[in-house]
């Protein structure tokens, strides 16, 4: 706005100056904020970006369906707990790949089991993370004969019979330590094998160390219950360009969930589904994932 002060005393307001001043700042304004947008898009697609290049063949992995934790089953007469050698030898003798889980005693030796705590499996309210080996031999699994299988063994048992997919459980900043005893025991393994991972530092160890093994995201919708900056950002692979994965391992339940749809069509990175829990739920993720990891029933053939 321009304001003029005549000779004669008489004060002029030139509106006209004034109304495009006003566009002009708009106008600014408006790419401004587009450029912010643009920006925030641009990196968006650059965080969530897998590898793209010198990717493994993921061949090999197709033409099977994962039994997760093994093919366990504690409703039978023959009472057979997940991520137990019985389990295992059950889904190698059915011809299935296999997921399991790996964890770290307080003696550092690699353990099947999958949760933190021995509770649920266990019956004792205490975390393994806190007991030796030896001090497990103890324990058994959901009251049957069974015991917490060690890493070696269960890959002796398979023996390179079936591929595996072997998720890292990383506690308390031990991913360095996890992966590298874990790796010096699978180089001198035969068979066909991937590593997960939720933690992203175990399969950045992959991406530094051992870029030649195929490594995957895990993830799910962690927003639907966990509102944390860590949780969101894993929920929406927002970190993905640190570890570069060659999959992304997704709860197939949140499948629509944008990130993941745009690293499977955009990226084509391979896409897993966990869990698959009957076939009914396997039939209608069948075009959204491209391997399945399922538990509770036999998936059928074709």
């Amino acid at each position: 706005m321009y304001i003029y002060v005549e000779k004669s005393g008489i004060i002029s307001i030139d509106i006209n100056n004034n109304d495009s001043y006003r566009k002009g700042l708009i106008n600014i304004m408006i790419k401004l904020v587009g450029l912010i947008i643009l920006t925030i898009v641009v990196l968006y697609f650059i965080l969530i970006m897998p590898r793209l290049f010198n990717r493994p063949d993921y061949r090999p992995f197709y033409g099977y369906y994962y039994a997760h934790r093994g093919f366990h089953d504690m409703a039978s007469q023959q009472k057979c707990p997940e991520n137990s050698y019985s389990a295992i030898k059950k889904a190698v003798e059915r011809g299935y790949g296999i997921e399991f889980d790996v964890h770290l005693t307080k003696d550092n030796v690699p353990v099947v089991f999958h949760d933190d705590n021995l509770k649920r499996i266990c019956g004792v309210d205490a975390d393994l993370r806190d007991f030796t080996y030896d001090e497990l031999k103890r324990f058994r699994l959901l009251d049957t004969d069974e015991r917490i299988p060690l890493f070696k063994d269960v890959l002796e048992l398979v023996d390179g019979k079936v591929p595996l997919i072997i998720e890292y459980k990383v506690e308390k900043g031990n991913a360095d330590t996890l992966c590298s005893i874990c790796n010096e025991m699978l180089l001198k393994y035969n068979g066909l094998y991937c590593i997960e991972s939720f933690h992203p530092m175990a399969v950045r160890w992959y991406r530094k160390h051992r870029p030649d093994i195929v490594r995957g995201q895990l993830s799910e919708d962690f927003t639907r219950e966990k509102m944390t900056l860590p949780y969101f950002l894993l929920a929406h692979l927002i970190g993905n360009c640190y570890a570069m994965p060659d999959f992304v391992s997704y709860n197939c339940r949140h499948r629509k969930e944008l990130s993941r749809t745009l690293c499977r069509k955009l990226y084509r990175c391979l896409s897993v589904a966990w869990t698959v829990r009957s076939q009914k739920e396997l039939d209608e993720i069948a075009s959204d994932f491209d391997l399945y990891i399922f538990e509770g029933f036999t998936p059928a053939k074709g």
